[in-house]
């Protein structure tokens, strides 16, 4: 793994690098002057603060692949097939944890399509921010942010799933899920489109709002008031609400979950220093042994395998229940099996693919707080990307750009029914670092291949067919290492300061107790009107919504300095002497090509925050 980096799957990459004191000009590049003492510079803005002290690197680290070099095509197809598999588990997670919020457990059908959405709204995603976003080499996928809101949801009496049941329809000639709700008898698939269209209206209001925060250069003001002190609180919350979903699927099936989380960590940890033979190839050398850190780059992707093989040994042997009642049945590999022969060899994903969209003010809110935490993490992916691209760091336009399409793409994920948003992923990152290919078009690729994957039907269907206990051994690992890296942000904060330690405390505290309040009184709001009751039961369910919420408001209130507070690493720099500085020149990766200079030197453009403002010359 690079020594800049850490993370894993969807866990944040942080940057470990020093930062330049000399903040960019009015243009966006930097001055190249060196200054001492930078402790009273004063920065106007969080853009101010970042940037890279590019120096050279010895052979051991030195790229196969810039940013703007193409591989040949095999090769090419190669490294985004590599970037794909590292991270397909998320996709399938995440859409699983979807259809579980929405009702869908046994509708393999609504399954495969809210996965075939995932995957197409991630290549969509991959590709355009290589593009036209913030232009780095860097993968796009299914936020963790957005699962808490939807666990959330689970505990609401008016979101709880009806038992299904079965029923011969003889007007189609084929048994059909039905729910009892009320003194009224449904079809279940009703029930599920509509949670589903609740919430993507819910997630395309906030994915505009998003876009919104991109295109005005909004970024700024946030990162001057959401600091670590707030963030890590509202994440750590996050895990301690996403249990409920990773006991639900390693419950299946204890062992196999155990053993699936444990060889991930063997690969990732135990291994890390160790690399795999393999055998290859070349005109050069004849046949010889190419040895490559395997083991790790694909850790998660090889304890699946492990896990499923497992699971299908036990099912061929009985050693699982085959009663679809019993709960170790979806720890089968053949439970599901029936989706790939039902499933179209084709389906293309299409905006009101499950109806028109609806509203719901909760899932509203607490998806935009999802989307600030959102926002805060791909700073910091774009930072360290740049880093192990050996680039200069982004400077604001190009920041405002990549959150503005992050934010699109959730606004077209909402009509698509996603319910969730997308964010950059560090582990994609980390891989960067060690396979040292940082070409732009690998990524592009990549999400070219992810767009083929979400159209090919029966291929979503395989990895619907993935055993739950399976699923919930990598829900272990792959959450527990993005709130393992969310707390490193704690190092930039004064933990000897008891004001820190009070609000974070007090802030996971009432987090937890909240939430337990409400569900033991879901009557205890009664305002008059029942969508404001319903609102505020979502919303106070949420803990990170809860414990967020307290920690900012004391964070931005309670007195404390900058440096107290983590946020002097964001503001100012306390390096203090930076040798060489960013050229202007240098920034030209990040503009938009098909934008003209003529453009870029016009007065118009000093006022779009997305554009390379260069002035007159």
């Amino acid at each position: 793994m690079d020594p800049l980096l850490s993370g894993e799957g969807d866990g944040k990459a942080i940057l470990k690098l020093k930062d330049a004191v000399t903040p960019p000009d009015h243009k966006g590049c930097l001055k190249p002057e060196t200054r001492r003492n930078s402790s009273t510079s004063n920065p106007s803005s969080y853009e101010d603060r970042a940037s890279v002290e590019i120096v050279g690197t010895d052979g051991r680290h030195e790229l196969i692949y810039t940013i703007t070099e193409t591989p040949p095509v095999y090769l090419l197809l190669l490294f985004a097939i590599q970037q794909c598999l590292l991270s397909i588990v998320n996709p399938l997670s995440k859409a699983i944890i979807v259809s579980e919020v929405v009702c869908a457990t046994k509708d393999d059908a609504i399954k495969a399509q809210l996965l075939s959405a995932t995957l197409l709204m991630t290549g969509v995603a991959t590709f355009l921010m290589s593009t036209v976003g913030v232009r780095l080499p860097i993968f796009q996928g299914p936020a963790s942010s957005y699962m808490v809101p939807l666990i959330s949801l689970m505990t609401l009496e008016e979101w709880k799933c009806p038992e299904p049941f079965q029923y011969w329809d003889e007007s189609a000639n084929r048994s059909v899920w039905m729910a009892n709700i009320g003194n009224e008898t449904i079809y279940m698939k009703d029930v599920i489109t509509d949670k589903i269209l609740k919430l993507s209206g819910s997630l395309m209001i906030a994915g505009f709002l998003h876009t919104l925060i991109g295109l005005t250069g909004f970024v700024g003001v946030i990162i001057r008031y959401v600091g670590p002190v707030t963030v890590v609180p509202t994440v750590i919350l996050v895990g301690l609400e996403i249990k409920t979903v990773a006991v639900k699927f390693s419950e299946t099936n204890w062992t196999v979950a155990i053993i699936t989380a444990g060889s991930a960590l063997v690969f990732s940890l135990f291994l890390a220093n160790r690399k795999t033979p393999i055998p290859f190839w070349t005109k050069k050398k004849g046949f010889h042994i190419f040895w490559y850190p395997f083991h790790q780059v694909f850790s998660i992707l090889l304890c699946i395998l492990l896990g499923w093989l497992i699971s299908g040994i036990m099912t061929v042997f009985g050693a699982l229940s085959n009663d679809p009642r019993s709960k170790d049945f979806f720890a089968r590999t053949d439970a599901r099996a029936h989706v790939i022969h039902d499933i179209d060899w084709f389906i293309f994903p299409y905006p009101g693919m499950f109806g028109m969209v609806s509203f719901s003010l909760g899932g509203f809110i607490s998806f935009f707080v999802a989307t600030i935490l959102s926002v805060l993490d791909s700073i910091g992916d774009y930072n360290a990307c740049a880093r192990t691209a050996r680039v200069p760091p982004p400077p604001p336009f190009a920041f405002n750009r990549g959150i503005a399409v992050e934010g699109f793409v959730s606004f077209i994920g909402g009509t698509l029914g996603c319910c969730h948003a997308t964010s950059s992923y560090g582990g994609n990152i980390g891989a960067m670092g060690i396979t040292r290919v940082a070409s732009r078009s690998v990524f592009q690729v990549a999400g070219i291949i992810y767009i083929l994957f979400a159209i090919l039907g029966k291929f979503g269907a395989v990895f619907v067919t993935i055993p739950y206990s399976v699923l919930g051994g990598c829900n272990v690992i792959i959450m527990g290492i993005f709130i393992g890296v969310i707390l490193s942000y704690l190092q930039t904060v004064d933990l000897n300061s008891t004001r820190n330690l009070a609000i974070m405390g007090i802030s996971l505290l009432l987090g937890v107790m909240m939430p337990l309040w409400v569900s033991k009184n879901p009557h205890a709001f009664n305002t008059g009107d029942a969508t404001l009751d319903s609102s505020l039961k979502m919303l106070l369910t949420n803990p990170s919504f809860v414990g967020g919420v307290f920690a900012f408001l004391m964070d931005n209130t309670a007195p404390g300095t900058l440096k107290e507070r983590g946020l002097l690493h964001f503001l100012k720099s306390e390096e203090d002497e930076v040798p060489k500085a960013v050229a202007c020149d240098d920034l030209k990766i990040y503009r938009l090509p098909f934008v003209p200079d003529s453009f870029r030197r016009s007065r118009i453009a000093k006022y779009i925050p997305v554009v390379h403002y260069t002035g007159k010359k």
